[in-house]
Order: C-alpha cells, then sequence, then structure tokens
C-alpha cells in the first residue's frame, strides 16, 4: 500500500535520524507480541552493548489486531518498563503512535551500578561449564573484560572471582544475542570488545 505524502516524510526523516542500525522494525513481519519481545530484548541489549544511544522500536498501531487490541505494542511497552528496571534502557517516550523512541542506558553503568542492584537472573542461569566451549581468543579477551569489571568494583583479581565474573559477563552478554544467530561466537567477541571499550571510555 502506498504511503500517504505526511506517512512518506515521516518515514524519510526516522530514516535520517536513526538509520537502519538503529530501528528496530516489528510491524513489517506482523509478529505475535511473544516473537516480538523475542526479537526486541536481544536487540536492545546488543544496542546498549555498542553505545547506539538512542533507537527506535517500530510496533504499529496495532489496527489490524482482534478486537482492536494492540498486541505487539502492548507486549514491548512491558518489555521497555522491565528493560528499564534492569538498567539497560533509561527512557522511553512514544515517537508516533506507532513506535517508540527509546534512549539505552550507557553500558558503562552496569559495571559502575552496587552489584546489588543489577540484574542477577541471567548469571544465575549461566552455566560455567559453558566457557570451556570457547575459543581461546575469547576466553582471554572475556578474562580481561571480567578483570577490568573487578577493578572498577574494587574487588581482587583473585582466581574465583574472576572466573565468576567471566561467567556473569558471559551471560549478560549473551542475552545480547538472539537465539537463533547463525554465528554466535562471532557476535560474543564483538559484544565483548564494545563492552571493553566502555572501560576504556572510563578510563
Amino acid at each position: 500500500m502506498k504511503k500517504s505524502p505526511h506517512a512518506a516524510l515521516h518515514h524519510a526523516l526516522d530514516e535520517a535520524q536513526f538509520g537502519f542500525a538503529r530501528t528496530l522494525d516489528l510491524r513489517t513481519a506482523l509478529p505475535t507480541g511473544a516473537e516480538a519481545v523475542r526479537r526486541a530484548e536481544p536487540w536492545l541489549r546488543e544496542r546498549q552493548v555498542a553505545n547506539a544511544g538512542t533507537v527506535l522500536v517500530i510496533t504499529g498501531r496495532g489496527n489490524g489486531s482482534a478486537d482492536g487490541v494492540p498486541v505487539v505494542r502492548n507486549s514491548i511497552r512491558k518489555l521497555l518498563t522491565a528493560l528499564k528496571r534492569k538498567g539497560v534502557v533509561a527512557e522511553v517516550r512514544e515517537h508516533t503512535p506507532g513506535s517508540y523512541e527509546v534512549t539505552l542506558a550507557s553500558f558503562r553503568t552496569m559495571f559502575e551500578a552496587p552489584r546489588r542492584s543489577r540484574d542477577h537472573s541471567a548469571a544465575l542461569r549461566a552455566d560455567p561449564t559453558a566457557l570451556a566451549a570457547l575459543d581461546v581468543a575469547t576466553r582471554d579477551a572475556l578474562r580481561q573484560l571480567a578483570e577490568n569489571s573487578l577493578d572498577l568494583l574494587g574487588a581482587p583479581r583473585t582466581e574465583p572471582f574472576i572466573r565468576d565474573e567471566m561467567t556473569r559477563q558471559f551471560a549478560l552478554l549473551s542475552s545480547a544475542i538472539a537465539f537463533d544467530e547463525t554465528d554466535r561466537e562471532s557476535r560474543l567477541q564483538f559484544l565483548i570488545t564494545s563492552a571493553q571499550h566502555a572501560f576504556d571510555e572510563h578510563d
């Protein structure tokens, strides 16, 4: 269906402001609410690690939903509220009736915040033995990231602390990788590098 001149202008302005890398279009594929959340959460976490700043999440108005209930929009709104509590999202505002403008929290704050206030749900589900399956270079980079995190927290660099922090970091970064990602280790390496840049900026 051809866009109205107003809609076409709005779309062009959004592309200029956000670009492809900072836009998640959930409207075109017509996902269910659950599918939209499964796509959106790892994307938002990955964009946070990459220091994307403010992103656009297009949900659609839900005009075609059963009984006129905007299922995808409501599901994403609940997700954004949850991610705000977890330190992923800093601010959310309605961009249009069919999209949200989301300001992501600095990934560095995940390390600066007191440990008791962080989201430990992913870490509790992490399997430490999964680290052994990683490439040596990936494990080494993850260890360096863990050591930098411990330094920032003022914790000692003892082996038990380092192993625990590596496991926590692995769980945290893995949550930013989509379940169906084909090359998960390459994506993990990218996220480790992005997280390391957050430490470099802190210094």
